[in-house]
Formats: structure tokens, C-alpha cells, sequence
């Protein structure tokens, strides 16, 4: 939180690597403050922290207008080409802590990519990782993002006949997070109103969380 007619929301974005943490990142911020790019290997090799200015026209409280700013914390994925699990692990955590340590996280952001499936090891792997990241409330203040949208909108999928075919390790990991997911184009979502869009639902998910913070002092590896 920040001053009275102003809130600030500390996000992190966390996934494997190539499925759009970076590209997610500058879409909720609007900028391109973090490097987005394809290639063979792992682009994000270490932790930056990324800041909006004021954006107007997003959330009212108590019938007053309060200008929002975002802070995103981009981090490198796992597996990744070049660092093994606990090098991510250390990196992650200790930007956590003294990027947000005094104030708390409001959402970690799992990123997905839709127009991939999600295997049972991968599911395991990733829930486990975060769980390390986070400890045992980790449910509680991680929402999911689907990036990649577009081409699942391509193969003919709306959101809902999307979530209808989806495998059960997605559907299992969507309710142990309580259905806390949003489907993300990355290209839409640099147009003002789908970034509005998109920004209005995690605000209704830390609405939903009764705007506690996950304090993170404590999770460091």
C-alpha cells in the first residue's frame, strides 16, 4: 500500500523458462523494461524489478479515485540453461526479500503458456518450487497466467471450452490456487483497456485476500 490516494501492488512472475514471464511483466507494467526476446537459451539470467508510474482509472475505494501503481518483479525461469534449481531458488528468494521484504508480496503470478499441455512433473515440480519460494501459504497468494492466449483463441478455443479440455493437472492446480487465473495475449495486452482488464482482475484477487501481504523476511533460502 502507499498514501492514501494511492495504492501499490508488489507482483512476481515465476515459470519455466520461455513461457512469457518477461512479456507478462511488461504488459502489466505497459513498458518493455524487461528483456523479451526468443532464443535457444535461457534470455533471464538474473532478478530486475520493474515500476509503473500512476495509472488513473483502475480502482476506487470508498467512492474516491486512488491512482495505482504496479511493481513487477521479473525472475529467471526454471529448468534453465545455465543455472541449476537452487542457483534459481537463491536468486529468487533473495531479490523476494529485499525487493518486498519490508512491505510483503500481494501475488506471485505463475506463468503458463496456453498453447502448451501441462505434464504431472512439470505440475509437481513447479508447485514444489514455489512452495520453497513462498512456504505453506503459497496457495493463497499465487494466481495463475495463461500467456500465449492468442493461439489457443487461433485453435478455435474460448476460455471456457479451453478450461473444459484442459488435462487434470491444470484443473487440479487451478483449484488448489482457488480458480485465482487469467488468459493473457501479450500483444492485446499492451492496448490501454485489455491492460485495464487485466489489472482489474488481480486487483479483485487481492480484494479476494482481504489485501494481506505474504511477508517474505523469513523465506530466504
Amino acid at each position: 500500500m502507499a498514501g492514501s490516494n494511492e495504492m501499490t501492488i508488489n507482483l512476481v512472475v515465476l515459470g519455466r523458462t520461455q513461457s512469457g514471464k518477461s512479456a507478462a511483466g511488461n504488459s502489466l507494467l505497459g513498458s518493455s523494461d524487461f528483456e523479451n526476446y526468443c532464443s535457444p537459451r535461457s534470455v533471464t539470467t538474473c532478478c530486475s524489478l520493474g515500476r509503473s508510474p500512476c495509472i488513473l482509472g483502475i480502482i476506487r475505494r470508498n467512492g474516491s479515485e486512488l491512482a495505482l501503481r504496479v511493481r513487477v518483479l521479473d525472475t529467471p525461469g526454471y529448468p534453465h540453461s545455465s543455472l541449476s534449481k537452487e542457483q534459481v531458488r537463491d536468486t529468487v528468494s533473495s531479490a523476494l526479500a529485499h525487493h518486498f521484504g519490508e512491505e510483503g508480496l500481494h501475488l506471485a503470478l505463475l506463468v503458463l503458456r496456453a498453447d502448451l499441455p501441462l505434464c504431472p512433473d512439470e505440475s509437481y515440480h513447479t508447485i514444489q518450487f514455489i512452495q520453497e519460494l513462498l512456504g505453506p501459504t503459497w496457495n493463497d497468494f499465487t494466481a495463475v497466467l495463461l500467456t500465449h492466449a492468442d493461439k489457443a483463441e487461433e485453435a478455435g478455443f474460448s476460455e471456457e471450452a479451453y478450461l473444459h479440455s484442459a488435462p487434470s493437472t491444470l484443473l487440479s492446480l487451478l483449484s488448489s490456487v482457488q480458480h485465482k487465473y487469467i488468459f493473457l495475449d501479450t500483444q492485446k495486452s499492451i492496448i490501454k483497456e485489455e491492460r485495464a482488464s487485466v489489472l482489474r482482475k488481480l486487483l479483485n484477487f487481492i480484494k479476494q485476500n482481504n489485501y494481506q501481504m505474504l511477508p517474505l523476511k523469513h523465506n530466504k533460502a
